[in-house]
């Protein structure tokens, strides 16, 4: 079994997509084509798409987005597409997605420029064993001494994780529905499987001014382009999982999920908080259900055709 990286050609740009390719697997996520093609909201999305407005180029995988408070105790440290969030409490603070090893500098540089100490993380989470978001939980742990928390579906995955060779650490593993505590901090693991069989959707809360949030960090929802029952299952479950989540601000394990780019403008502009937005808890989710059935009926159409 193998972890590679594959570059996925477009028109307007080259993207790294870093999938993790489990031989035997069904789950491992791979390259996109350009079809089907569905509409929502007015936008046209097709697999290769949502990949390439997931992941944008290399230097935008590698490029430090401004770090800056989301709400409450919630700060981003990620890039400019791939996803990272100190979530800081008196005990010590939490780190969640580490995404590429090479990444890991420019994360503890961002939470250094927020007036925070690298060191001072005491447990890394992540949202799924894909590369793009856990590779750099070894160095992150290494330079913290921190605690590695895995979801038990996700550790076969993880294991094939080794940057430089170094053995994927995983201090803690969790199920479904299991709580991650610190100084007063609480962030439930709620198990969404499809993208990979342990992706994690974590949800908490945040006060600002005087009233507490429901924060939901969402695990990818994209779906392979090859769905077998296994795995149609496994989203079907996840969809509904994930919709009756309280939601009040959504996150994600990319930004582009949640907008983020866009809500970071308003928030430099001032008024109220952009990331309070009710209306985007579901957005992102009715994209990729409506894709996910739109490659289902596409299959089954192809399997009718050669019948």
């Amino acid at each position: 079994m193998l972890l590679k990286r594959k570059l996925v050609a477009t028109v307007a740009l080259t993207l790294l997509s870093a999938p993790i390719l489990l031989a035997g697997q069904s789950w491992a996520q791979g390259g996109a084509p350009n079809h089907p093609s569905i509409t929502v909201e007015g936008q046209t999305y097709t697999p290769l798409g949502i990949l390439t407005r997931n992941m944008g180029t290399a230097a935008d995988q590698a490029e430090q987005f401004p770090p800056h408070k989301i709400i409450g105790n919630i700060y981003y440290v990620g890039t400019k597409t791939l996803a990272s969030y100190l979530i800081v409490t008196p005990g010590g603070d939490i780190l969640m997605d580490t995404t590429y090893e090479a990444n890991v500098p420019t994360i503890a540089k961002s939470v250094a420029q927020l007036g925070f100490t690298f060191s001072d993380i005491k447990i890394i989470l992540g949202n799924h064993a894909h590369g793009d978001h856990m590779e750099g939980d070894a160095l992150a742990k290494q330079m913290t001494g921190a605690q590695v928390v895995a979801m038990a579906e996700d550790v076969p995955a993880l294991a094939h994780i080794k940057p430089g060779g170094k053995v994927h650490p995983i201090d803690r593993v969790i199920i479904d529905g299991d709580t991650v505590s610190l100084g007063g901090e609480i962030l439930t693991a709620h198990l969404t499987p499809g993208h990979t069989r342990g992706c994690t959707t974590w949800t908490t809360t945040a006060a600002e001014n005087g009233q507490s949030y429901n924060v939901v960090f969402g695990c990818s929802l994209r779906a392979p382009t090859v769905i077998t029952p296994a795995i149609q299952k496994e989203f079907e479950g996840s969809f509904k999982t994930v919709r009756a989540l309280p939601c009040d601000v959504q996150l994600g394990d990319h930004n582009s999920e949640y907008g983020m780019a866009d809500k970071h403008a308003k928030l430099a502009a001032g008024g109220p908080n952009p990331y309070i937005d009710k209306a985007s808890c579901s957005r992102e989710t009715d994209l990729e259900e409506t894709m996910f059935k739109a490659i289902l009926a596409e299959q089954a159409a192809t399997k009718a055709a050669t019948n």
